[in-house]
């Protein structure tokens, strides 16, 4: 590799492209269930709140460990590769665990059943194994985004920063358009489980492709080629969370991405079943009509990173997304309108509020706390994503009493979803406060949010 500034900008983005195959993946897992929540209902006798236990236990590690905060502050201190490398590795390992745990062989009293029949006897070892996989994945899959999104900062800080870290969630928002697309086309009666096997797999190619960039990485020091944000700085300090956490626009970002995402994930968990249950739908319809919100954001998200980076406006792009995404619950709370209406509605305001806000926390936490910040975040945000499923799978048993899956499968009832969308919609009215205190404290603080992100 030659040392010569002209290959940098092919560089940079051949980077880009590489740990963002490593995300999609991570999203791939991470959605390859939504589709299949009759299936665990079906096969593995799971409730609606066991489900939604299911998928909260995803975040535990990041709220009640803080491992994102701790995983930023691992980030800041020893650098990207080694922390990179256990956190992706993590991520691999948990998506095998989850997909033993739902197999046939661990069911019929395989290694480690007896363990996990040996304790809470109300629970299900399937429900216990797979929990204890998501676990292990969720514990490694935020502080890994947290690295993948530090490269990108490293590598675009001042260029073309929010376009970069646009195509980065483009590249996730296609990881789950296939994981909604494609899993429940995947289940067969004699293979259900098939689409979880094949979302762990697609883990385990993402670990060796966080391999290769190490290896790219390490090339890139020994030709002396230097990241457009590689001056030298001073050392991160622990006191440095508390100095985080005394500016306001932080807060409000931090508030702002907790209310927006835990109105958009946990409703992508169970988007599918409602589909099902309110238009009556078949799963595999429902799962495709879900994908469109991903699909969208694919294209939508560069496009409004790109217009950040050249006209600036971020902290008003944050208010109009929160305004779509309560616009999109109402619609699916009130009417009877084509689902693809909202999910469309939905899948732009996905789109505006995430190509706004990562770049935006650049400009106000300095480079060398970066990785506590956004690791703050994320464990801030998991609070959402861990307590909203189980808020969701219990608003929904309560709100349904006596409806049953048998009841369900013979087509003498339905799930009313009235009641969880309403909820989302609330925290859709939390995100468009957070957004507007956001704006309003730019002005005086001057981080500059509504201005271009390039510099040149």
């Amino acid at each position: 590799m030659k040392k010569d500034i002209n290959n940098i900008s092919l560089l940079r983005w051949s980077i880009l492209i590489l740990v963002s195959l490593v995300m999609a993946a991570n999203y791939y897992f991470y959605d390859a269930f939504s589709p299949l929540v009759a299936e665990l209902r079906e096969y593995l006798n799971f409730s609606n709140t066991e489900y939604g236990f299911f998928v909260s236990a995803y975040s535990i590690p990041n709220v009640f460990l803080l491992m994102a905060v701790i995983g930023g502050i691992i980030l800041d201190k020893i650098g990207i590769r080694i922390t990179g490398f256990v956190f992706v590795a993590m991520m691999a390992i948990g998506s095998m665990l989850t997909a033993y745990g739902a197999s046939e062989y661990f069911n019929a009293g395989g290694l480690g059943y007896s363990f996990f029949k040996s304790f809470l006897s109300t629970y299900s070892p399937a429900l216990k194994m797979m929990s204890f996989g998501f676990f292990i994945f969720g514990l490694g899959a935020e502080t890994s985004i947290i690295v993948i999104t530090k490269i990108i900062v490293k590598w675009f800080k001042g260029r073309e920063l929010a376009f970069a870290l646009g195509i980065n969630i483009s590249f996730a928002r296609l990881g789950t358009f296939a994981a909604l697309f494609f899993s429940r086309g995947m289940s067969t009666n004699s293979f259900w489980n098939k689409p979880i096997w094949f979302a762990a797999s697609l883990l385990s190619i993402g670990f060796f492709a966080y391999l290769l960039y190490i290896i790219m990485d390490l090339r890139i020091d020994k030709a002396g080629i230097k990241s457009e944000d590689s001056s030298s700085e001073e050392e991160f300090n622990l006191s440095d969370i508390w100095k985080l956490i005394k500016i306001p626009s932080f807060i409000y970002i931090t508030l702002l991405c907790v209310t927006f995402y835990s109105a958009v994930f946990p409703f992508l968990k169970y988007a599918t079943d409602m589909l099902e249950n309110k238009f009556g739908l078949s799963g595999e319809l429902s799962g495709k009509i879900t994908s469109i919100l991903p699909a969208g954001t694919i294209i939508f998200t560069p496009l409004f990173g790109w217009f950040t980076d050249i006209k600036g406006k971020s902290a008003s792009v944050m208010i109009w997304g929160s305004v779509l995404l309560i616009v999109s619950h109402l619609t699916f709370t009130f009417t009877t309108i084509s689902p693809y209406l909202p999910m469309f509605t939905l899948g732009i305001a996905f789109s505006l509020v995430p190509a706004a806000m990562w770049p935006s926390v650049a400009k106000i936490v300095e480079s060398n706390k970066l990785g506590t910040a956004y690791g703050l975040m994320f464990s801030i945000q998991n609070i959402g994503l861990w307590a909203v499923p189980l808020l969701i799978g219990h608003i929904l048993d309560i709100s349904n009493p006596g409806i049953t899956q048998e009841m369900i499968s013979r087509g003498e009832a339905v799930y009313n979803y009235t009641n969880p969308i309403l909820m989302l919609a609330f925290l859709g009215l939390l995100g468009i406060i957070f957004s507007i205190l956001l704006k309003k404290d730019d002005k005086k603080s001057g981080f500059g949010l509504e201005l271009p992100n390039k510099e040149n």
